[in-house]
């Protein structure tokens, strides 16, 4: 039965999916072109590279998200665009900056494991922490100025698909679904998620790969704000805004439970793109940005609710 449900939920999630692309392209034929396309790809690599750390970390049980992923993305993306300013190649700029990503990910992960602090805690306070310090360095303004050269990765494509997605997106999603399903440390994470008390029992490394999936995610974080600022050339203190709530929503309507130990990320990909894809189509409806943001915040309780209704099935 619960195998029945889940199927049930990915398939009702792609039916969503296709409805709403139905709907946009009938009433803005605009919406089926290259250029959208392109576009709803752009944005999507930004939530995408997000959502897959955001999905790690919840996979991990022991009531793990992040919050801070927005904090993260914009004072990495004011690291690298500083550096570049102050002369740094793009390149080593952009490594610094992803170390910082990784940095950032490792105070959450040090407070959360070692403090044994709430994670919805920790990763609020350093999203306040974070965010505050991008809007103090720069005084709210952005960062603009960058070299053209730097925008062959936030601005290129190969046949209408954004480069981003094709050298980062495709091959990080890889590589974590092939860890996730196929490699000793995907089963741990999932035992983890399922059953701490069992894990430690069996001496698993609990504190450890925790520890590593918050790290993991600063260091995607850092990758989308890399992104974002070879997109815009410019870097901005607040384009982190709201992927936290879109990132966490991305994740549980992909079908990762909120308690651990059960999704993956094929749906929490396929829960981007809807997202996306609805974004794109609500703007060019003229939709206003408060009803999206509301949208989402049905979507997330929607989520909920649904995978409390699966765990209950679970122990009939």
């Amino acid at each position: 039965m619960t195998t029945a449900l889940k199927r049930i939920r990915f398939s009702g999630l792609l039916l969503l999916w296709v409805v709403a692309l139905m709907i946009f392209g009938a009433r803005a034929p605009a919406f089926f072109t290259m250029e959208n396309f392109t576009s709803i790809l752009q944005f999507s690599t930004l939530l995408a590279l997000v959502t897959i750390g955001q999905t790690v970390v919840i996979l991990a049980g022991g009531g793990g998200i992040d919050l801070s992923v927005g904090g993260i993305v914009s004072l990495s993306g004011l690291v690298i665009a500083f550096l570049i300013r102050e002369g740094e190649p793009p390149i080593g700029a952009g490594l610094v900056g992803v170390l910082c990503g990784g940095v950032l990910g490792c105070i959450n992960g040090l407070l959360i494991t070692r403090l044994r602090l709430l994670p919805l805690i920790v990763t609020l306070g350093t999203y306040y922490a974070y965010n505050g310090l991008a809007l103090a360095l720069t005084g709210g303004a952005p960062i603009s100025g960058l070299p053209s050269s730097f925008a062959n990765l936030g601005q290129n494509a190969v046949f209408a698909i954004p480069v981003h997605t094709l050298v980062l997106v495709l091959p990080i999603f890889l590589l974590l679904m092939f860890i996730l399903t196929q490699t000793p440390l995907g089963r741990w994470i999932y035992a983890i998620g399922s059953n701490e008390k069992a894990s430690r029992l069996v001496g698993l490394p609990v504190d450890e790969i925790r520890f590593g999936a918050y790290a993991l995610s600063g260091i995607l974080a850092a990758l989308a704000g890399l992104v974002a600022d070879s997109w815009l050339l410019s870097a901005r203190p607040n384009i982190g805004e709201n992927m936290e709530l879109l990132s966490l929503t991305a994740t549980l309507l992909g079908g990762t439970s909120i308690f651990g130990g059960v999704g993956g990320l094929a749906g929490s990909l396929i829960a981007v793109l809807f997202f996306t894809s609805l974004q794109a189509g609500l703007q060019m409806l003229n939709v206003n940005n408060i009803w999206q943001l509301g949208l989402v915040g049905l979507f997330l309780i929607g989520s909920v609710v649904l995978d409390r209704f699966i765990r209950t099935t679970e122990t009939k």
